[in-house]
C-alpha cells in the first residue's frame, strides 16, 4: 500500500527534526566534539563585528562575569549548554569546535583557572548525575518569580533561590557531601582531538570533599595561587564563630531574601583540607576573589535586589572584613566584579523615577550620584567611569585587566564601553533583546582586548542564548595617552 500524503508528512518532520538535533545530541561524555558553529556578523546598529561561538537555539550560557571565561592558554571559552543537560562545553575561539568537558554534572559557578589549564567545579553526591548545574529560564513577565520589569520598580533578577542554591539562583536544594573536582582541560583537548578520549576519570581529579552537614553553596572562587577554593557554606558550624550578641539579619525587601547567617570556607586544593574563613550574619553571594592577589576574597549580602550593605571583603585568614563600598540608603548597589589588582567595579544603579519610597526603600534613584563605580581596594577611594543618560543606567559591569576600558549592559541588552582615561563612553553593541532569557554579563578576556557576553540576537524565540564576543574596537586599542588611568 502506497504511504498516504500525511504519512510523508509526518515522515518528513520526523526527519527533519533528526537532522536538526544531530549537530547537538552527539554529545555525551567527556570529549565528545561538537561541529562549529562560529558566525560574524556586524552589530545591526553599530557595524562592529560579533563573533557567535555558538548559534544553535539549544540554550546556552556564559559563566558569570565575576569570573574568568577564557582558558589559560586564551584559546577557549568554557560555558554552560543544554545540548547536555547539567554539564559544561569549551569552544575554540579561532576554529569553533566545541568540545564537552564534564560528564558527571556539577553544582554552581565553574572556575576556569587563570595560570593553569585546569576547570574546577563543585559536584553534588547526593544529586546523582543532574547537578541542577544552571538556572532554568527566567518564566515570563508576569509570572511569579519573573524577573522585574525596569518599570516595576527594580532592575530584573534571578528567581528567589532556594537556600544553597546554585550559580545564579538554580531551583534546586544541595543535599550533600560535595566534592571539588579538578579537570584537566590541556588532556581533554589533546584526546578529543587525537580521538583517544579515555574515561572521565582519568582527566579528573576530587580535590576533596566537603561532608554534610556543612553544606555548601553553589557559588566558588579559586584563589590568585590556584591551591585554595574559597565556597558559601550554610548549616553545620555556620554562625556559631559570630560573636554572642549578633544579631542574625532577617529577610530583606520584597523578594524576601537576605537572611543569615552564611559562611565562607576553604579547601586546600592539593591535600583537602576545609577551614574557616569567616562567618557572616546575612546571606552571602557572589563569592569572587582577586585574580592577581592571593587571599582576598570579595562577596555580597544578597537580597534579590537592595541591600542595606551590597559589597564586602575578607582576606583568607578572616582578618579585614568590611563593606567594600559603604553605602548609603539611596544608593542601590548590584553586580561587583574584581577588574584589576586593585580594582572593583560596581553598578550603582539609577533606574528609578525620583521621590519613590516602596519595598526597596528610596533608592535607585538619580538624584544621587550613579553609574558604573570603580573602588579602590587600597586606598578605598570610589570613582564614577560612566552612566547612561537616560534609561535603566548600566547594570552588569566589568573593566579591562589593564585599567584601560570600562564595560556595562543595561537594561535593553545593550553594551557600552567606556574609556577610563577621557571618560568617552560609546554603544558597542545592541538589539540582544530585552526578552533573552538573561542578561548579557559582559566580561573582558585576560588581554584587554575583546568581551564575551551571551545574546538573544540570532534566536528565533527571542530567548534561547548564544556565546558571542565583541572585540574592542581598533581604533580604541590604538589610543595612546601621555599618562596613566587614574588608580
Amino acid at each position: 500500500m502506497n504511504p498516504t500524503p500525511r504519512l510523508l508528512t509526518l515522515c518528513c518532520v520526523f526527519s527533519l527534526a533528526t537532522l536538526c538535533l544531530a549537530p547537538f545530541a552527539a554529545a555525551s561524555g567527556i570529549g565528545s566534539r561538537l561541529p562549529s558553529e562560529k558566525k560574524i556578523m556586524p552589530d545591526p546598529v553599530t557595524g562592529i563585528p560579533l563573533t557567535f561561538l555558538t548559534s544553535i537555539p539549544v540554550g546556552d550560557s556564559k559563566i558569570y562575569q565575576t569570573h574568568p571565561q577564557w582558558t589559560a592558554d586564551g584559546k577557549w571559552v568554557i560555558f554552560r549548554s543544554n545540548r547536555v543537560r547539567g554539564q559544561a562545553f569549551a569552544v575554540n575561539e579561532e576554529t569553533g569546535v566545541i568540545v564537552q568537558v564534564t560528564e558527571s554534572g556539577y553544582m554552581g559557578m565553574l572556575c576556569v583557572a587563570r595560570l593553569s589549564m585546569k576547570l574546577y567545579f563543585m559536584r553534588d553526591l547526593g544529586r546523582g548525575l543532574d547537578q541542577g548545574s544552571g538556572p532554568p529560564s527566567p518564566p515570563a513577565a508576569g509570572v511569579a518569580g519573573a524577573p522585574a520589569a525596569p518599570t516595576a520598580g527594580g532592575p530584573g533578577v534571578q528567581p528567589t533561590p532556594a537556600p544553597g542554591a546554585g550559580e545564579r539562583g538554580g531551583p534546586f536544594r544541595p543535599r550533600g557531601p560535595f566534592q571539588i573536582v579538578e579537570t584537566d582541560l590541556a588532556k581533554v583537548f589533546a584526546d578529543s582531538e587525537a580521538g583517544s578520549m579515555k574515561p572521565a576519570a582519568d582527566y579528573e581529579r576530587v580535590c576533596g570533599t566537603i561532608a554534610a552537614p556543612l553544606m555548601a553553596g553553589g557559588d566558588m572562587a579559586l584563589d590568585a595561587n590556584e591551591d585554595f577554593a574559597y565556597f558559601r557554606a550554610t548549616g553545620g558550624d555556620v554562625g556559631q564563630h559570630l560573636p554572642p550578641d549578633t544579631k542574625i539579619a532577617e529577610p530583606y525587601g520584597p523578594r524576601h531574601m537576605g537572611a543569615g547567617p552564611a559562611g565562607l570556607r576553604a579547601m586546600n586544593l592539593k591535600t583537602g583540607e576545609v577551614k574557616f574563613v569567616v562567618d557572616v550574619p546575612f546571606q552571602i553571594g557572589h563569592v569572587q576573589t582577586n585574580p592577581w592577589v592571593p587571599g582576598e576574597i570579595v562577596f555580597c549580602w544578597e537580597t534579590g535586589g537592595k541591600a542595606p550593605q551590597r559589597t564586602w571583603t575578607v582576606m583568607a585568614d578572616g582578618t579585614g572584613l568590611r563593606p567594600l563600598y559603604p553605602e548609603a540608603p539611596y544608593d542601590w548597589v548590584t553586580h561587583e566584579a574584581v577588574i584589576t589588582k586593585d580594582e572593583v567595579a560596581i553598578a550603582i544603579m539609577g533606574h528609578r523615577k525620583p521621590g519613590v519610597n516602596d519595598a526597596w526603600g528610596i533608592a535607585g534613584t538619580r538624584e544621587h550620584a550613579t553609574g558604573l563605580g570603580i573602588v579602590n581596594l587600597r586606598t578605598r577611594e570610589m570613582r564614577i567611569a560612566g552612566q547612561t543618560p537616560s534609561g535603566s543606567g548600566l547594570w552588569h559591569v566589568n573593566g579591562s585587566p589593564d585599567g584601560r576600558w570600562a564595560v556595562g549592559d543595561d537594561f535593553s541588552r545593550s553594551i557600552y564601553l567606556i574609556d577610563r582615561h577621557t571618560s568617552e563612553m560609546i554603544m558597542l553593541s545592541t538589539g540582544h533583546k530585552p526578552t533573552a532569557a538573561d542578561h548579557p554579563h559582559p566580561t573582558f578576556s585576560a588581554d584587554s582586548t575583546r568581551i564575551e557576553i551571551e545574546s538573544a540576537m540570532l534566536s528565533a524565540d527571542n530567548r534561547s542564548m548564544n556565546i558571542c564576543i565583541i572585540p574592542v574596537p581598533k581604533s580604541w586599542l590604538n589610543r595612546t595617552y601621555s599618562d596613566k588611568v587614574p588608580q
